[in-house]
């Protein structure tokens, strides 16, 4: 059969790509199956199209999260078969084998299979609301509000918390207020310490998440966090600074400064499958964001700005690289 997947081939260098494929004899835990959607991750993804990223030697196929066809099951397999609708951690690929020892959960019926891929950025986003201290009431601040950082104000807001996003997109700052974030602050224009402070009564937010990964802004973030709250890292710090660590530690360390909690929240934090020993899991996770999307309290559809077809990969990734205002959930169709 004729495959069609998407390759990074040199830094900044898309192709998609035509050969054929013959499919082995599957393992007895692995299913053969065919993309429906798969969706790009910007973050992850754009770090490994630049080469520089180690784990991530170029050429290679990306892809991140997806929903495709079961099409063969190997002999292991007892609750799935042919025809079955899965979510899993896919490449950009047409055809593909996958582990189910990974993470490989069948698709609830009624879901909106454009939606389905979006489960991974909510994972990673769960991540931030699960590591933190958030309760009802509580004021929350989100800087970046891309596909992870719109997410982790969506789950921080059924948290119980309000929520204020920071961003210096108008159009992201405008899918979170379609996504009921409770306040958006263009960070580009306002005074976004100043801002924080009125909407808190002086008292800052309890709970910051930091969702760019750029590590001056979450620096900057230290100014409007409360005394005693906590900074999250959820979007993986990237590029070089230099700054007095002395001064930044003295947030932590000095009750005058705030003695704010530093967290870290890589996905990874968590196992993949439930255990009796740890309550959070991937799939656990993932099981808890299928409802949510069901039950349509986490909106999904205002963080989709484009269906495309894997021919379009070249004009996609330079379009999330390079115009971030009108490319941010960009999904591949391989029906």
């Amino acid at each position: 059969m004729e495959n069609t997947k998407v390759m990074f081939v040199s830094p900044l260098q898309v192709e998609t790509v035509k050969e054929n494929y013959t499919l082995k004899k599957l393992n007895e835990n692995e299913i053969f199956v065919q993309l429906i959607y798969s969706l790009i991750s910007p973050g992850t993804e754009l770090a490994m199209l630049t080469g520089k990223e180690e784990w991530a030697k170029l050429p290679l196929c990306p892809g991140y999260a997806s929903v495709s066809k079961v099409m063969e099951t190997g002999e292991g397999i007892k609750d799935l078969k042919p025809g079955d609708i899965v979510f899993h951690y896919g490449q950009h690929s047409k055809y593909q084998v996958v582990n189910t020892n990974e993470l490989c959960i069948q698709v609830p019926e009624n879901l909106d299979l454009k939606w389905v891929p979006f489960t991974r950025m909510a994972t990673v986003a769960f991540t931030s609301v699960r590591v933190s201290e958030i309760e009802i009431g509580d004021f929350v601040s989100v800087t970046g509000l891309g596909l992870v950082g719109n997410l982790a104000a969506q789950l921080a807001r059924l948290q119980g918390a309000t929520v204020i996003g920071v961003d210096l997109s108008k159009e992201r700052i405008r899918t979170a207020e379609a996504c009921s974030v409770d306040y958006t602050i263009d960070g580009g224009v306002e005074d976004t310490k100043q801002r924080i402070s009125m909407l808190t009564k002086g008292a800052g937010v309890s709970t910051h998440i930091e969702a760019t990964g750029v590590p001056a802004v979450g620096v900057d973030s230290l100014k409007w966090i409360a005394k005693l709250g906590e900074i999250i890292f959820l979007g993986s710090p990237r590029g070089e600074y230099n700054t007095d660590v002395t001064d930044i530690l003295n947030y932590c360390h000095l009750y005058g400064r705030g003695c704010i909690t530093f967290k870290g929240a890589h996905e990874w934090r968590y196992p993949v499958e439930p255990n009796e020993f740890v309550k959070h899991s991937l799939v656990r996770n993932s099981k808890i964001v299928f409802e949510l999307m069901k039950q349509k309290r986490l909106q999904i559809e205002p963080l989709i700005s484009h269906v495309i077809k894997p021919e379009q990969a070249q004009e996609a990734y330079e379009g999330l690289r390079v115009n971030k205002d009108q490319y941010n959930g960009v999904l591949f169709d391989w029906s």
